[in-house]
């Protein structure tokens, strides 16, 4: 079985001339010479990056699936060469209708007319790990009109070979292109099975969902199915059926009336929500998986779906985007790179000045030119390229949290090619950078660790009492001026606690 993959690869791999892309970066040339002599009758019309696109869709919906996750390692690959990637979409054909009910029936130990009221056996849509039927709860689950999400049969041992192969393809690739080692192939095949499998788990993504869908809950924008947790196995999720149009379908919702430029402006604030209010994003926002709600309720609100990927960023992650943000707004090229430095994400012997350089070539010549005409996530992606040549190890949140950026940035000028995202994004950003490093954060603060002292306080006389009760030698007299050092410290400490806690019950009362 494994043998006759690794023919088809090589066979898919010849016809699209993705040796000749390999060993022409091979070092000593030979390799690539001899290619070319065995295979003298090829002649290729399309670029590199074109063929290699359409040769992952020839090698299969798991091949399809890394070069999109490919494509968002803009940090390591040539913008050509990832923008022709993130064209792939999951061309797969649907699997049959008695897979879909065979599995269903596995998941819950009963056929699916013991589970639903009704099921179409007809699927609405379907991609590379699963496909999605319609149906409809029973009476006494409620019964709604649900999307129910169905794993594609005996996947894990398709991805578990078709990995291996890509492991081995990738260790190939880092023995006999100079560039190898630099773009870590290998790193980037364990990156895309971490992804992949968690993808497989569709309880996973239903928590990814009911989590978005809490941190959205009387949204005016956003709109997230409800998850039913009683039918969601590991295999089968069912959640709410979502009601709209995709949002790739321009006329439709022009003509439904809804306004494209209030859309595009409620995307970009949805997307800078979850990144810096909740450090969880959706990571997937491609056009097939965002609708627009139209009916008279939720008019002009995004719906979001499909929620295998998600990204994450931790308090540090969005003080660091912070720092960027605001010395980028204020043209503090230097403080940008030694926020890159004190991260740990710069090695710490770079030199700030010739760091501060290259990132000042990248970001001056967008402030002489219409803030229309600016892309936020090509500045970010030139940031990336420019660090990399600093050594700067970029971080996997950073990298989803760029490539989603580009998605909503693109998505937003097709809706509104006049599309200002700095007069957009700037406003909710400096609003942010305030609640987080102002005064009001400082307050936050106080409050966050109130408990935490008013817990500590009481202990603290009596820790005092024990350590200079403690029995002593006679000669310990360094010992005795460090306790009554500490002694000295800890009534400092108290006096600065009741300060605060002082100011954090005034600020409650203001």
């Amino acid at each position: 079985m494994r043998l006759l993959r690794l023919a088809k690869i090589l066979r898919v791999s010849s016809r699209y001339g993705l040796d000749e892309m390999i060993l022409e970066h091979e070092p000593s040339g030979r390799l690539a010479a001899l290619s070319r002599v065995f295979h003298f009758w090829r002649r290729f019309d399309e670029p590199p990056a074109v063929r290699l696109r359409l040769a992952l869709e020839a090698l299969g919906p798991i091949f399809v699936k890394f070069g999109q996750v490919l494509s968002t390692r803009r940090d390591l690959l040539p913008p050509e060469l990832a923008d022709e990637l993130a064209k792939l979409q999951d061309r797969v054909p649907p699997f049959s209708s008695e897979l879909a009910l065979a599995q269903v029936a596995a998941a819950y130990g009963r056929p699916a007319s013991e589970v639903f009221a009704e099921f179409d056996a007809t699927p609405v849509a379907s991609a590379s790990i699963a496909q999605v039927h319609f149906a409809r709860l029973r009476p006494e689950d409620g019964g709604h009109e649900v999307a129910v999400k169905i794993l594609r049969p005996d996947m894990r041992a398709v991805i578990a070979h078709d990995l291996a192969l890509l492991d081995t393809l990738a260790g190939l690739l880092e023995r006999v292109w100079s560039d190898g080692k630099r773009l870590k192939p290998r790193e980037v095949v364990a990156e895309f099975a971490k992804y992949l499998y968690d993808e497989l788990d569709l309880m996973r993504e239903a928590a990814n969902c009911s989590q978005l869908r809490r941190n959205f809950t009387g949204s005016k924008l956003l709109q997230v199915p409800e998850v039913y947790w009683d039918h969601c196995t590991t295999t089968v999720m069912v959640m709410e059926r979502m009601q709209g149009l995709p949002i790739s379908q321009k006329d439709a919702l022009v003509e439904a009336g809804v306004d494209l430029a209030a859309l595009s402006r409620a995307g970009v604030e949805i997307f800078f929500t979850q990144v810096f209010r909740d450090g969880f994003f959706h990571a997937d926002m491609h056009p097939g998986n965002i609708f627009v709600a139209i009916d008279p309720a939720n008019h002009g609100k995004y719906i979001a779906l499909d929620f295998g990927i998600v990204g994450t960023l931790t308090d540090v992650d969005k003080n660091y985007l912070a720092q960027n943000f605001l010395a980028f707004f204020q043209r503090d090229y230097k403080r940008v790179a030694q926020a890159h430095i004190e991260a740990g994400w710069a090695p710490a012997d770079t030199r700030v000045d010739e760091f501060e350089a290259a990132i000042r070539a990248v970001c001056e010549p967008i402030f002489d030119r219409p803030l229309r005409e600016i892309s936020f996530g090509r500045v970010l992606l030139r940031l990336f390229q420019t660090s990399r040549r600093f050594n700067v190890e970029i971080q996997p949140q950073l990298v989803m949290l760029q490539k989603t950026l580009l998605n909503i940035e693109g998505l937003g000028r097709q809706l509104d090619p006049d599309l200002d995202l700095w007069k957009t994004a700037k406003p909710f950003l400096e609003r942010w950078m305030g609640e987080q490093l102002g005064q009001r954060a400082f307050l936050n603060g106080l409050k966050l660790e109130a408990p935490h002292w008013a817990r500590t306080l009481p202990q603290l006389p009596r820790l005092v009492h024990q350590a200079l009760a403690r029995p002593l030698a006679p000669d310990n007299s360094a010992l005795l001026a460090e306790i009554a050092g500490a002694q000295r410290r800890q009534n400092r400490l108290l006096g600065l606690i009741a300060l605060l806690l002082a100011a954090l019950i005034a600020s409650q009362h203001l």
